[in-house]
């Protein structure tokens, strides 16, 4: 597309094709910031590109943000968890404003963040940080006298996770303390918090002028792996507290523009409790499944709200209407091996005919050992589904975790 000299010029920080898909087919000029080994994709495809080891921490660390600043870049947009920092370090050269870079701290550490969420009056679990497996046993007894537990009632679970990854990495559940013995030393320092019932959800929620421009909820089936959007009705319904929340998240972390990702609890009660918030993109493609759903490109929404030069008639004009514009409801699902041994990929013929069946990502095992699953692991791809009932579409995501991909 033909770029706008007028509007905002774009570092897009970290290696995404779909983001630079669609910054190509966007009305902004744009440049990538990726380690070497995107160069010689990057000239043979004349994406503009620059050079960039985000583990880079030293004296020179700045010198990145002179770059972009000579360059005449306006904003730096993180792609990923581990870019949240430099983009907070970046945009404070780049929009002249220091407390930029102090705000990203709070959206990369986890135990910070929840004390932030807290002195803004907003509702969290209990929650500690851990040095060692001493901290861990100390805190899941404390927690459990607490809750009022006799001896011999089976303990309440707590979380571990860990302090600056993106979703469920470093995820544990701990109910007893021999659990505790198999966390690997290196794993620590850990945040732990308290279990919250609740029906867990996440948002995600494009912010322009510290205003929520719009706001999408995605509904879990089964955390870590499988989701939707937009969200069942039941979900939906709560829209209101929802976007309540949201907008006493954005004056408690003082956000002005971006996207952010938080995850919430809703109890039976219709109580709220906040999980944590991210200022990046969402895992499981939920990005694509918004684009499948309403037809706007959630990158390039990205980049317009990012932008300063953005008018508030544009953004108004740029998002739809939520939920009453969807044309349908779109979900995916994360494959893991269920056996320990695989040979080939194997899509169910259910799967393949199922009228709500869309498309899928596995490739064939690599090797034929499925590597035992640490925490929540990592799935070896996403199938995808869409129709017009978010109720089917629930139950046929909660259905996947009974068939076998791989065999």
């Amino acid at each position: 597309m033909e770029k706008n000299p007028d509007k905002g010029y774009i570092a897009l920080l970290g290696w995404s094709l779909n983001a630079i898909e669609a910054a190509e087919n966007f009305d902004r000029r744009y440049v990538v910031v990726a380690p070497d080994w995107a160069k010689e994709y990057c000239e043979k495809h004349e994406i503009p590109y620059v050079s960039w080891h985000f583990e880079r921490l030293n004296d020179s660390s700045l010198d990145i943000a002179e770059r972009l600043k000579d360059m005449g870049v306006d904003v730096a947009i993180p792609l990923f968890e581990e870019t949240v920092e430099w983009a907070g370090a970046i945009n404070s050269v780049l929009l002249d404003n220091p407390r930029l870079y102090g705000q990203s701290l709070l959206l990369r550490d986890k135990a910070l963040m929840k004390r932030r969420a807290q002195l803004g009056g907003i509702r969290v679990g209990i929650f500690e940080e851990a040095h060692d497996k001493g901290d861990v046993i100390r805190f899941l007894k404390r927690v459990n006298q607490t809750l009022l537990k006799l001896d011999g009632d089976p303990n309440d679970p707590i979380h571990l996770k860990a302090f600056d990854k993106a979703g469920c990495l470093g995820h544990r559940v701990i109910r007893t303390p021999d659990e505790v013995d198999t966390i690997p030393d290196e794993e620590f320092p850990v945040l732990m918090e308290s279990h919250l019932d609740g029906w867990e959800f996440a948002v995600e929620a494009w912010i322009h002028n510290g205003k929520i421009a719009f706001l999408n909820i995605s509904e879990y089936v089964t955390l870590g792996y499988s989701v939707f959007v937009p969200a069942s009705p039941e979900l939906e319904q709560y829209r209101p507290q929802i976007t309540a929340q949201i907008e006493k998240l954005v004056k408690t972390f003082d956000i002005e523009f971006g996207l952010i990702h938080p995850e919430y609890f809703v109890t039976s009660d219709g109580e709220m409790y906040f999980g944590e918030v991210a200022y990046r993109p969402p895992g499981f493609k939920v990005f694509e499944l918004l684009e499948r759903v309403y037809g706007f490109n959630a990158y390039q929404a990205s980049m317009l709200v990012f932008d300063p030069k953005t008018t508030s008639d544009e953004v108004k004009a740029f998002f739809p209407k939520e939920v009453e514009d969807a044309k349908c409801y779109a979900g995916c699902f994360g494959v893991y091996p269920r056996r320990r041994v695989v040979s080939r990929l194997e899509i169910p013929e259910e799967v393949e005919d199922d009228p709500y069946f869309e498309s899928h990502e596995l490739t064939p095992p690599m090797e034929e050992t499925v590597t035992k699953r640490t925490a929540f692991g990592t799935h070896w791809g996403l199938i995808y589904f869409k129709g017009d009932d978010p109720h089917r579409l629930r139950d046929m995501l909660k259905h996947q975790e009974e068939l076998d991909f791989y065999v």
